[in-house]
């Protein structure tokens, strides 16, 4: 089964797989993060590294691509790994999720 969630920033996304990786040993290779769509983006918010930094830093940017959702997609083999992949995709805010 493949579960997949939708998030507002890159942050939340890579936030969440590194929960699956690092607390539940979800095998990286069975997780994909993709655009939702076909432009490249960092989600629909700034977050993290997208934000201003504090001072002093490098001059500001406004250049984050922000074009759409980030969508993480995680094969699971059991009930009990769904679980905790969906208590991540909560904990990490996804605004929409999926299992096919």
């Amino acid at each position: 089964m493949k579960l997949t969630a939708k998030f507002d920033t890159r942050r939340e996304a890579e936030m969440t797989v590194e929960r699956l990786v690092q607390q539940f040993e979800i095998d990286r290779e069975k997780v994909a993060i993709v655009a939702d769509g076909d432009e490249n983006t960092a989600g629909v918010a700034e977050a993290g590294s997208d934000n201003k930094a504090g001072e002093p830093s490098p001059e500001a940017r406004d250049d984050a691509e922000l074009n759409g959702r980030v969508v993480v997609t995680v094969e699971v083999a059991d009930d009990a790994t769904a679980s905790e992949v969906r208590a991540a995709f909560n904990e990490f805010d996804a605004s929409e999720q999926a299992a096919q």
